[in-house]
């Protein structure tokens, strides 16, 4: 919808089309159509393991976590405009 509205891609813009390619097995075509989405998993797969087993220093993996997908995503953004 942000780019019917707008004219341009949202940041998350290809994360759902990623997931379907993955669970297709289609592994390399989800990373291209959303290149954050492994570190993606890994954090929230961090946090749910967290959940249940509490890990020493778990606040700065999930922050390293957090500034790594940031990174990934702000990236892809800016590189669909070149």
């Amino acid at each position: 919808m942000n780019k019917k509205f707008f004219g341009v891609d949202c940041p998350g813009c290809g994360i759902q089309r990623s997931i379907s390619l993955i669970l297709q097995g289609d592994f390399s075509g989800a990373f291209y159509m959303y290149p954050a989405i492994y570190s993606l998993i890994l954090l929230f797969g961090f946090i749910g393991v967290n959940h249940f087993y509490k890990i020493k220093y778990a606040n700065k993996i999930i922050i390293s976590l957090l500034v790594i997908n940031f990174v990934l995503v702000f990236t892809n953004y800016i590189n669909k405009f070149i």
